[in-house]
């Protein structure tokens, strides 16, 4: 049985939840103040709604494939109904020398020590805001917003002699000591 599936998920006031029952699944259809986002279940995993509260379950429990997708799914419900009442946000930090990013409409222009600047598009639902050397970034979508910021944290991972790229501000680089020369 699984422990995180097993949990119900409270459902807050303000937020509206439809689930439609399909021939690969469950569609679960999340509406709260901040949006709206859809959760397409697997096959094999049932979600009932009772009074204020989600609850999930698998149809055949030995099977182990639908007891790995329980708690998954579970997760993302959970996840959705987070997102639609209070959002997330991730922040960035982009260290080096004339390292610099600007916010011109949608795109995010990133100073990072190439030839040129490089210009990332940002996907509907995700919102950025850059105060100096930081960028913060939100969202709905839990999963977006993870794949956003790790995309752009690939554009220049942070260097282990000297820290330069962009990091999460939260991570913590293993640093390495540079070349010794030694005296004759």
């Amino acid at each position: 049985m699984s422990r995180v599936g097993k949990k119900p998920i409270e459902i807050p006031k303000g937020v509206e939840v439809k689930i439609n029952a399909e021939k690969m699944g469950y569609q679960v259809g999340i509406k709260g103040p901040k949006g709206s986002l859809n959760v397409a279940l697997p096959q094999g995993v049932v979600v009932e709604q009772k009074d204020n509260q989600l609850v999930l379950s698998v149809q055949n429990s030995e099977d182990g494939h639908e007891k790995a997708l329980w708690g998954l799914s579970r997760s993302l419900i959970n996840n959705a109904v987070l997102g639609v009442t209070g959002g997330f946000s991730k922040e960035l930090e982009i260290n080096g020398v004339g390292f610099k990013v600007a916010l011109q409409g949608k795109k995010l222009v990133l100073n990072v020590g190439f030839s040129h600047p490089v210009e990332y598009a940002l996907p509907d639902g995700i919102v950025a805001v850059v105060e100096k050397n930081n960028i913060k970034i939100s969202g709905i979508d839990k999963q977006l917003l993870g794949q956003v910021t790790a995309e752009i944290r690939a554009i220049k991972k942070p260097e282990p002699y000297k820290g330069k790229g962009i990091k999460y501000i939260d991570e913590h680089i293993r640093r390495k000591a540079g070349k010794v020369v030694k005296a004759a």
